[in-house]
């Protein structure tokens, strides 16, 4: 019976891991903020006899940032993982597999783009992940690392749909702008099947875009919502507003990206909600 532990474990995706993994039959080890502060050391004795290290540890991308907030999301994400890879390489017996996170939002608001054929963004968002994703490479020495890029996850309870609901099902929403924003996302249940997927196949390292095959525009998301919760779309919120809240922040909401999980498909992985109909529907029921 294999252990995983899971660091960020009681945020939205975390919280749903640990249910899914222990009906897997896995022994789940969550940790949380307060064990992510201390030294690597700690860490290190915390982890022993750990056969797969989740990363999800990251303070709340959808914020006002500050340049003290900024602060908290770089750190949140890179000294984190540092410690996390220090604290693997003092382990005596080091973990088989590590899955660290990183986000589409590496990638330009252009496409559609794949682990194959891209191009980077040139924001704050795109730095946290280059970043990001550097440090969880220094693992390489130490264990199998796999690396994903997530789309906007959706799933029931939390997450980006629960903030979004409230307006719709007011009838006060609307697409973002003129809706031509592009929208990656992904089923919180084609992602938990993903982290077994690479499980199971040992061959697989590196970095995948776990995010559906399917992504749309703004404008399909909000129809779409609309459609099933019989709700009125036509309220558009400018781009202006969402600057006043969140600042920089803005970005993760008004420029998106087109991403395609070029390296999933093509190993053979089947995604149960594809269309962003399935999944809503599900989610809603």
């Amino acid at each position: 019976m294999k252990k995983i532990s899971i660091i960020g474990a009681n945020g939205f995706i975390g919280t749903y891991m640990q249910s899914f993994f222990k009906a897997e039959g896995f022994i789940v080890l969550p940790l949380g903020k307060e064990e992510t502060r201390k030294n690597s050391n700690e860490i290190a004795k915390m982890l022993e006899g750990t056969d797969i290290v989740i990363n999800l540890a990251g303070a709340q991308i959808i914020h006002r940032w500050s340049p003290a907030y900024k602060k908290i999301l770089y750190n949140s994400r890179i000294i984190t993982t540092k410690k996390l890879v220090d604290a693997m390489a003092q382990m005596k017996k080091k973990p088989e597999l590590f899955i660290s996170t990183s986000a589409v939002g590496i990638y330009a608001t252009n496409g559609p783009m794949s682990e194959s054929n891209y191009t980077y963004g040139d924001n704050f968002l795109t730095k946290i992940c280059k970043d990001w994703e550097a440090q969880a490479q220094q693992a390489d020495d130490l264990s199998r690392v796999v690396i994903f890029r997530f789309g906007v996850v959706l799933g029931k309870g939390g997450g980006a749909l629960s903030k979004m609901l409230p307006a719709f099902r007011l009838g006060i929403a609307g697409t973002i702008g003129d809706g031509s924003e592009p929208f990656s996302w992904v089923h919180i249940d084609d992602l938990l099947h993903a982290y077994l997927f690479v499980f199971a196949s040992e061959k697989l390292e590196g970095t995948f875009n776990l995010c559906a095959p399917n992504p749309v525009t703004n404008r399909e998301l909000t129809k779409t919502l609309g459609s099933i919760l019989h709700r009125p779309t036509v309220i558009p919120l400018p781009k202006f507003v969402l600057k006043l809240l969140f600042s920089e922040g803005a970005t993760v909401l008004t420029e998106g990206q087109r991403v395609i999980p070029e390296r999933l498909l093509a190993n053979d992985f089947t995604f149960n909600y594809p269309t962003i109909e399935e999944a809503l529907k599900e989610i809603l029921d």
